[in-house]
């Protein structure tokens, strides 16, 4: 007997072994995981891909999705798409997020397309045309960052109230209830994890409440570069507090190398840009996904805008002669054309007392910060080493010009008409953020202030950053007769 209940104990002892092994195999299984949700066509990955921020900056997808329901009231209107972002069908994430499995749970975060992608409506019914690599000017980065602020905040950021919203959203979509372990463990933690560094985060970022709401197509790229460098935002000079710029286009990427790029031409090497603008997407270097920015950047090398051409009409007497004008006014500074970007001073510096456009985003980005920049992969192959501080605002190539409106580097005038006018005579106050198209002025329609429930932001060029002077005068065209100006954006439209 006494033998037989040993070996009673040791079948007993052996398989409380193999099963806390078997359990702690299938624990490692689901919380070791790092697998980004990757896209064979080049588009859809940049559209949707992981950049490697979300990582560590991850939200928690079905927590994020759950957000505009309990904080419904920190929106301008419906869920997320009232901020300006994008949703295509069969897709629960908007363009610009992504999704990866890692620690155990699904989640999603900015990529580079959320700032790199718009729409575009050829008329007031018609179905808006998604544009990748454009500026995102529907979308509203700030109040994004608020709004996710102000959750955050909220008393019902919890685990009481998000758990069963989660939940009916798991029966919903999948039939199926979330397990128990997700309901007490997983799910709560994430959400006690997710609000102690998102509050930190948006800690750093406190300038931007101090800043005038930059609406929607805009960013303040480098100082929140300077947040994410822990810069004490109280200490710093007061002129470099504000540099409020445009989404660009990055199309061609190719063709830029050894361009001066970004607005004031603080970095020539393309590879670099690209890596910052990942950076800003929660990116940081033990988290960056190189083999998806390799994607990318192999991607936007060549990518092109679309043809105004397809979209709307082009008069070929027009362009004949606004050719000419192009010729002797724009050529030497933006390329003989808009695929040829050669000219003595593309991808130059102009100096700010010559091009006269708002001085802020200039003055935001400082030779400190250049130096800090050089600190995220110092060590490593991909540490940044062309960061400079300029005195003025670089000549960029006008490719897929026509999608780049508003104009000037902080998106002050918007269309191309008005920016060939006298600075008086440009709009001091217009609507931002619709994607239905003049094609006539080259530009967005801005003076529609409402659609529907739909409110379009109001820019008031008073407001530091948001000047529109500059590009002005006789060098820039705008003393030409009118018949001269629109031949010359007749000629425009084809780029």
């Amino acid at each position: 007997m006494k033998i037989s209940s040993c070996i009673v104990c040791r079948i007993g002892l052996w398989s409380g072994i193999i099963l806390v092994v078997l359990l702690l195999l299938l624990t490692g299984l689901r919380f070791c995981r790092d697998e980004p949700v990757v896209y064979a066509d080049p588009v859809e990955h940049f559209k949707y891909g992981s950049t490697g921020g979300d990582r560590v900056m991850g939200f928690p997808k079905r927590v994020f999705r759950a957000l505009p329901e309990i904080c419904g009231q920190y929106l301008p209107g419906k869920g997320y798409a009232s901020l300006g972002m994008i949703f295509e069908p069969g897709h629960d994430l908007p363009v610009g997020m992504s999704q990866r499995r890692h620690m155990g749970i699904d989640r999603t975060f900015l990529n580079c397309a959320v700032c790199h992608t718009s729409t575009v409506r050829v008329k007031a019914d018609a179905k808006p045309m998604l544009v990748v690599g454009m500026g995102a000017n529907t979308f509203n980065l700030m109040a994004f960052e608020k709004f996710i602020n102000s959750c955050m905040r909220d008393v019902k950021f919890s685990a009481e109230y998000l758990v069963p919203v989660i939940q009916a959203q798991a029966i919903q979509e999948q039939g199926v209830e979330l397990s128990l372990l997700d309901r007490y463990v997983v799910y709560p933690v994430a959400i006690t994890l997710m609000r102690d560094r998102v509050t930190s985060l948006m800690h750093r970022m406190r300038f931007i409440d101090a800043q005038p709401d930059w609406g929607p197509g805009r960013v303040d790229t480098f100082n929140s570069a300077k947040a994410l460098f822990n810069f004490s935002i109280e200490q710093l000079p007061h002129e470099e507090l504000l540099g409020t710029a445009d989404f660009p286009t990055i199309w061609n990427q190719g063709k830029k190398t050894s361009m001066q790029l970004h607005w004031d031409g603080n970095n020539n090497y393309v590879e670099e840009r690209n890596l910052n603008a990942a950076f800003g997407t929660g990116a940081t270097p033990p988290s960056l996904d190189h083999a998806a920015m390799t994607r990318i950047q192999v991607w936007n090398a060549s990518a092109t805008a679309p043809a105004f051409g397809k979209s709307f009409p082009i008069d070929p007497v027009k362009v004949q002669h606004g050719a000419t004008i192009y010729k002797e006014y724009c050529a030497a500074c933006h390329g003989a054309s808009g695929t040829d970007f050669s000219g003595a001073y593309v991808g130059k510096v102009t100096p700010l007392k010559e091009i006269g456009t708002d001085p802020n985003r200039l003055n935001s980005f400082t030779p400190m910060l250049a130096e800090n920049l050089g600190t995220p992969y110092a060590g490593t192959a991909y540490r940044f080493t062309h960061f400079r501080k300029t005195w003025g605002y670089a000549n960029a190539p006008l490719d897929g010009l026509w999608l780049r409106a508003p104009y000037l580097h902080n998106g002050s005038v918007p269309t191309l008409w008005d920016l060939l006018q006298p600075v008086n005579q440009r709009p001091a106050h217009f609507y931002r953020g619709n994607d239905l198209y003049d094609p006539v002025k080259l530009g967005f329609v801005a003076d529609v202030a409402k659609d529907g429930d739909k409110s379009y932001f109001a820019y008031d060029t008073d407001k530091p950053g948001n000047s529109k002077a500059g590009h002005t005068g006789k060098a820039y065209g705008t003393e030409l007769p009118d018949e001269d100006k629109w031949a010359l954006i007749e000629y425009l439209k084809t780029f």
